[in-house]
């Protein structure tokens, strides 16, 4: 059976589910309510904007080999708290709103991935700088709030 199976970091950029961290952040923020931050926010996660996610998985599919299995990382590794920050900032908010939450019990430190195998053998890089997807997913969840009231 042709199969593969692909392992990504996190995903960010619209129409994400609004319980994550980044579209929930938004949303409290436009509403100038308070943006809850596990511990000390500098929990680690890498982000891979969705489109980039698309174009690999699309790869994979057409040009790897069968029964392989790839890693899809953004090569974003950033703590929490400064995506908290960044998108305030974006949105003109003070940082005030911020409020520091008792963690969750074995919450992880830091998720990372390992995605040399797929730009080795398929050539595939994201395309989207953090910086850039960050602010192109911000500006969305500004222009469709329906969808962070859904």
């Amino acid at each position: 059976m042709n199969v593969n199976i692909t392992n990504c970091s996190n995903n960010y950029g619209p129409y994400q589910h609004h319980e994550k961290l980044i579209p929930h952040m938004i949303s409290l923020a436009l509403k100038n309510e308070k943006l809850p931050v596990y511990g000390t926010g500098k929990n680690i996660r890498d982000w891979l904007y969705v489109e980039d996610h698309c174009e690999a998985i699309d790869l994979v599919y057409h040009k790897g080999v069968d029964g392989e299995r790839y890693n899809i990382g953004g090569h974003n590794e950033k703590r929490n708290i400064d995506i908290v920050k960044l998108i305030l900032k974006h949105l003109g908010k003070p940082e005030s709103l911020i409020t520091y939450v008792e963690d969750r019990k074995g919450h992880d430190w830091r998720y990372a991935i390992d995605p040399t195998k797929i730009s080795k053998e398929l050539g595939w890089l994201p395309k989207t700088k953090f910086e850039d997807g960050i602010i192109k997913t911000i500006d969305w969840y500004v222009a469709h709030p329906e969808w962070l009231d859904a």
